[in-house]
């Protein structure tokens, strides 16, 4: 179910019913990429009936995005025992927000499952050397990925370049945040937070 924030009491009231997980959609009614994130999570609402799932919008509760990491508007981030677990950037499709939540388990009804520090996509292409570059660096660090190879992937190609305004691969994301390219330093960078 969707509901939207009244104001900064009732975000406080939110997280003290919610503080096992809850997701938090940071929106503004000027940005046409939040309005169509804003439709995915509604679709995914509709099958998730069970997460509680919240709309911030930044014009009118202002300063709260930067309590949890928020620099772009559209994004979706999700808080578990009251951290941030994962953050999403831009609009992807509701059948991602499914995969995740199923993938990582980090929707509190599955009891006994394991929380993950970071939530890893790579993207990649067919006969990618850089790609197989930084899936095996990911490996020798022991950070579990999933892999999107975009050239099999129509619609994950062409958000990919909603989000980041590349085609070029490999793009990594890491809890939200995009890097184009192998970039180590910047892979090493966002893993430590």
């Amino acid at each position: 179910m969707i509901t939207w924030i009244k104001d900064k009491d009732n975000l406080i009231q939110v997280q003290e019913k919610h503080k096992d997980f809850l997701m938090l959609l940071f929106y503004a009614d000027f940005s046409s990429t939040a309005k169509r994130a804003l439709k995915e999570l509604e679709i995914f609402s509709q099958k998730n009936e069970k997460v509680p799932i919240y709309i911030i919008d930044v014009q009118k509760l202002k300063g709260i995005h930067k309590k949890f990491g928020v620099e772009n508007v559209p994004t979706v981030v999700a808080v578990k025992k009251g951290e941030v677990s994962w953050r999403i950037e831009g609009i992807e499709s509701a059948e991602l927000y499914d995969r995740i939540l199923s993938e990582t388990n980090v929707y509190p009804s599955k009891k006994g499952t394991k929380s993950i520090s970071h939530q890893v996509i790579v993207y990649s292409g067919s006969g990618c050397p850089a790609c197989g570059a930084a899936k095996s660096y990911l490996r020798r660090q022991g950070v579990r990925f999933r892999e999107i190879d975009i050239s099999r992937d129509q619609h994950a190609a062409e958000r990919l370049v909603q989000r980041s305004g590349q085609m070029a691969v490999p793009q990594i994301d890491i809890d939200g945040h995009l890097i184009v390219g192998f970039n180590q330093a910047k892979i090493d960078e966002l893993l430590l937070h």
